[in-house]
């Protein structure tokens, strides 16, 4: 009998201690855990994967004896890696707050399912805004690759771009979710907006940050594509 419910019971994986294959098999299950949330913070690790590569293949631009375009990749390859960590660890987190918001749904009804569904709403709903804001702070460094970063990979860069895109994209919609779902913790939207001002407008940068990241993305199509112009 034991050995029947260990088999049943899935392995707990996480993105650093798990093969790539074992975390996508854990994210097919219908667990919730890993889910969309932590799927964004994958394809955040992705996109900083990414711009750590393009900037470590930058040299300066042509003329530049000071050695301030080799810095300023640097500096983007830099901060890529460290966004790659961080990326992967709030995808973890991500998996956590998961659980803790079905189990709140799964209580009773009562006092304490409303308390246990409003504590892990926010909780899920911070998790996504903190993931969004990182991504948001990428934008502008692959902004940089674009037009900087060496024009044979500007592929990869687009390939960046719609990793990122899909991390911003997941954040918004999962922050707006998770506060959306406080009413049924007997909140009104209006009431939510009040109690979680941050939040709530983080939705809307989120929002303002897809529209940059489409518009630097459709200025380099020509570059990316360059057969589309003969279609």
């Amino acid at each position: 009998m034991e050995q029947s419910q260990a088999a049943s019971t899935p392995r707990a994986v996480s993105t650093r201690g798990s093969t790539v294959d074992e975390w996508t098999e854990a994210l097919a299950q219908s667990t919730g855990s890993p889910g969309g949330g932590a799927g964004a913070g994958v394809m955040l690790a992705v996109a900083a994967s990414l711009m750590s590569m393009v900037a470590g293949y930058t040299e300066p631009a042509e003329g530049a004896g000071d050695g301030g375009g080799r810095d300023e990749a640097a500096a983007v390859r830099e901060r890529a890696q460290s966004l790659r960590r961080a990326a992967l660890a709030l995808a973890d987190e991500d998996s956590a707050a998961s659980r803790a918001f079905g189990a709140a749904f799964r209580m009773d009804r009562g006092p304490e399912r409303e308390e246990a569904i409003r504590r892990a709403s926010v909780e899920a709903a911070t998790s996504s805004a903190v993931l969004g804001e990182h991504a948001v702070g990428a934008i502008e460094d692959l902004a940089w690759l674009a037009a900087d970063g060496n024009p044979a990979l500007i592929a990869d860069v687009v390939v960046a771009f719609g990793a990122l895109r899909a991390a911003v994209a997941g954040a918004r919609t999962n922050v707006s979710y998770d506060l959306a779902s406080l009413r049924s913790a007997g909140k009104a939207l209006e009431e939510i907006r009040e109690q979680h001002p941050d939040l709530w407008s983080s939705v809307e940068r989120l929002d303002a940050a897809l529209g940059r990241i489409d518009a630097l993305t459709a200025e380099i199509d020509d570059r990316a594509a360059p057969t589309r112009r003969g279609l």
